[in-house]
């Protein structure tokens, strides 16, 4: 169940952005999301929160500095998702031209699990490198860099994920959520964190005279895989990240993007020169994300850091075989999943936790979103592991911090959680198979001790009603350039709507001409395919469709509730 809601406007706000230049639509929607002046919403890289803001990066840039002078190896331990892939193809590819000999690691998940462990360090020793750098990892790896040092490897963690309550001795460690950082985007992510660093190295290496005047290298070259990597995590998307993401938009629409980016747009359907958010979040980065799910991220990282143009088309290929073959896992698996929710009185729970001996350990976290988006719960999804253990992938709803959930369902049963660990959106957790059902009782207690009946109705917020005038192509245009995602919501508007027509087609979409004040206009609601009622209040998004070579204006319908009757006040 839905209720479709206006998120609150600052009028004010938005007269002043008009009058400094913004489009009208515009200025409504980035009043609405915290934006304060014309100046709040520059992208050049000017406006960049300087890199010394970052607690320990200095000492980083050191160590790297004085191990690339004195031609050490270093090993660049990366994770297994999009945002560890593209954080390792921008360690490599800056590294190297700035005269480093470096090589990276990616763990198995299915062997390893995450993180830095004393089993990576292991298998990174046989490597012999003479310093391990993490990328989006290692604030939790206490054991691992301990394990590092007893064999003299220097560990330096480039990591953005909340820390525990100590941290581990490592070289030098760059994380804006570690005690005492004043870096002001905690939000970003671990490609981000990466690409400060080798902001910060470079200055070191130019302090130094490493560089020729004018030839230093070009860093900003790096932001396509930097805005790749920022999208993917889903991490709020405050000014530093924006600017981020929008820089590296800019240059893929310029065409001055790598050559392994251009393959996966090539192979998603998609046009780089046309690139926006949508297409990094929901084309590209699933099917790096397919590599590290079914098979070896450095498959993925492989596809980034290589310059070789057929090399790169093959490796997006073997990627987009493997998102299909994803794909196909997770539709069985949602069926049996369905199947087991049928026989749960969902309406009477606050949580939904999973396990199927068939399920996939790849898959589960992309399972739990689909049922955590359907049925507005906080879920957990779990496949089994190794020595009787069960893996599970959890996805929170606005309201519940789901790591923390974790941290008092450890409390209350010490030892049950064999490993935990997450933000607040998305955590994982490893028990044994005995006591899933025991997992599945304390959490539901816990979960109804954190958050209220109400928080289990799903909200619609939206930025009202849009002037008729402003339904146009150019308007949805304007809206597709714009950078929107995570804490920075995609707009969303609503309005009333006859229902003129509508059919179902690709069996589960529904294609519908919808009238607006005598006004025909084509939508269509994905993923549903029951039947509307002659009259809704829609929450809908403005898009434009292109057939054939021609552009029109489309409505995406997110959901409905039926019209109001004449004269009862809106919401």
């Amino acid at each position: 169940m839905s209720r479709i809601t206006r998120r609150p406007t600052r009028v004010i706000v938005e007269e002043r952005l008009v009058g400094e230049g913004v489009h009208p639509v515009l200025a409504r929607l980035f009043a609405a999301r915290g934006i304060d002046k014309r100046v709040d919403i520059d992208s050049g890289l000017e406006s960049l929160l300087p890199p010394d803001g970052l607690l320990g990066i200095d000492r980083a840039a050191i160590l790297l500095a004085d191990a690339i002078g004195a031609g050490k190896r270093l090993l660049i331990v990366a994770d297994y998702d999009c945002d560890g892939a593209t954080a390792c193809a921008v360690g490599l590819r800056a590294l190297k031209s700035m005269g480093a000999t470096v090589d990276y690691l990616v763990p198995d998940r299915f062997k390893f699990g995450y993180g830095l462990t004393p089993e990576i360090v292991a298998l990174a020793a046989t490597r012999n490198p003479d310093m391990i750098i993490t990328v989006d990892n290692g604030i939790a790896s206490i054991e691992g860099v301990a394990a590092a040092n007893a064999l003299n490897i220097a560990v330096v963690v480039t990591d953005h994920h909340l820390p525990g309550l100590s941290l581990p001795e490592a070289a030098a460690i760059v994380n804006p959520n570690q005690p005492g950082c004043t870096f002001a985007s905690k939000a970003i992510a671990g490609v981000g964190v990466m690409f400060y660093v080798m902001l910060a190295l470079r200055a070191e290496l130019r302090r130094r005279g490493k560089f020729a005047e004018g030839n230093q290298p070009a860093l900003a070259d790096l932001l396509d895989l930097v805005a790749l990597g920022t999208v993917a995590d889903v991490v709020k998307l405050d000014r530093n990240n924006r600017i981020l993401v929008s820089q590296g938009l800019k240059r893929m629409r310029a065409g001055r993007l790598k050559v392994g980016l251009k393959a996966l747009f090539a192979v998603s359907g998609r046009l780089f020169d046309r690139a926006g958010t949508f297409d990094l979040g929901f084309a590209v980065a699933p099917r790096l994300n397919a590599a590290g799910r079914l098979e070896d991220m450095s498959l993925g990282i492989e596809c980034l850091a290589t310059d070789d143009e057929a090399k790169a088309l093959n490796i997006a290929r073997r990627l987009d075989e493997l998102n299909r073959e994803r794909r196909t896992i997770e539709s069985g698996m949602k069926e049996q999943a369905d199947a087991i929710i049928d026989g749960i009185d969902v309406g009477e729970r606050f949580s939904l936790s999973l396990y199927d001996p068939a399920w996939h350990q790849g898959v589960v976290g992309i399972v739990a979103g689909r049922l955590k988006d359907r049925h507005h719960r906080p879920v957990f999804a779990f496949a089994p592991s190794d020595g009787g253990q069960i893996r599970g992938s959890g996805r929170s709803i606005q309201g519940l911090h789901l790591r923390d959930a974790l941290d008092l369902v450890d409390k209350r049963a010490p030892g049950m959680l064999l490993r935990f660990g997450g933000h607040a959106a998305a955590a994982g957790v490893t028990l044994l198979e005995s006591d899933f059902t025991r997992f599945q009782e304390l959490l539901e207690d816990v979960v109804r001790g954190l958050i209220a009946p109400s928080d289990l109705l799903r909200v619609i917020e939206t930025d009202g009603a849009l002037e008729s005038s402003y339904l146009s192509l150019s308007v949805a245009k304007l809206l597709e350039a714009q950078i929107w995602g995570q804490g920075f919501p995609q707009p969303v508007f609503s309005g009333e709507f006859a229902v003129r027509n509508q059919r179902v087609v690709g069996e589960k979409h529904l294609r519908l001409k919808l009238d607006a004040g005598g006004r025909t206009i084509e939508a269509m609601r994905f993923n549903a395919a029951e039947s509307l009622p002659a009259a809704v209040n829609a929450a809908y998004r403005i898009s434009v469709n292109e057939y054939n070579g021609l552009q029109s204006l489309q409505l995406i319908i997110e959901d409905w509730e039926p019209a109001r009757p004449a004269g009862e006040a809106k919401r």
